[in-house]
């Protein structure tokens, strides 16, 4: 009589997925200002932290995980929110892209004093950032030549309308006097 095989134990095999299974859920980048307010305060911070990281990468050449650090935000966090922004090099690493069209809320003066406004791109941010700067040396040392090329610069928000920017030396004086601009007021939520 032949020997007879040997059989080996089959696996029980998985139970089907069930219908009521978690799918993970994509986190996607805020488009609008009304999708960003939409978000709670805390995802609100971590989307800010990552467009900063892009920002600081782009401007310093800092590695991913390196400007991550400086913001206290997690890498993976970054790259789920603003990886459009991001381009993956040969060797794996990824370094910033020379722009993007990324969703920033930015505190600027208005006439009346800070207000809030959202803009799309990181060229548009840069700008405003530079317009920041002009004001805080305007107001530091009296010295307005930078803030010239912000008279007839058209800058445009979220939704294509036109950002008007405070560069009339006495409103910017007065603003300034009442402490309306300081720099820790111009890196905060308008109220």
């Amino acid at each position: 009589m032949p020997p007879k095989k040997q059989t080996r134990p089959t696996k029980p095999s998985k139970p089907p997925a069930s219908t009521g299974a978690k799918k993970k859920k994509k986190i996607s980048a805020p488009r609008t200002s009304k999708q960003y307010f939409a978000l709670p305060d805390a995802a609100q911070e971590t989307w800010n932290r990552a467009v900063h990281v892009i920002a600081k990468m782009r401007a310093e050449g800092k590695s991913l995980t390196q400007a991550s650090r400086d913001f206290g935000v997690d890498p993976r966090a970054v790259r789920a929110r603003a990886g459009s922004a991001l381009r993956k090099t040969k060797n794996g690493r990824y370094v910033a892209r020379p722009n993007d069209k990324l969703l920033r809320v930015l505190v600027i003066p208005g006439p009346q004093g800070l207000s809030e406004v959202a803009v799309r791109g990181s060229e548009v941010a840069s700008k405003i950032a530079e317009y920041s700067d002009a004001v805080q040396t305007y107001l530091r040392t009296g010295d307005s030549s930078k803030l010239k090329k912000f008279r007839r610069l058209k800058l445009l928000d979220e939704k294509g309308k036109r950002i008007k920017l405070v560069t009339d030396l006495a409103k910017l004086q007065e603003l300034g006097s009442a402490g309306v601009l300081s720099f820790e007021s111009l890196y905060r939520r308008a109220a």
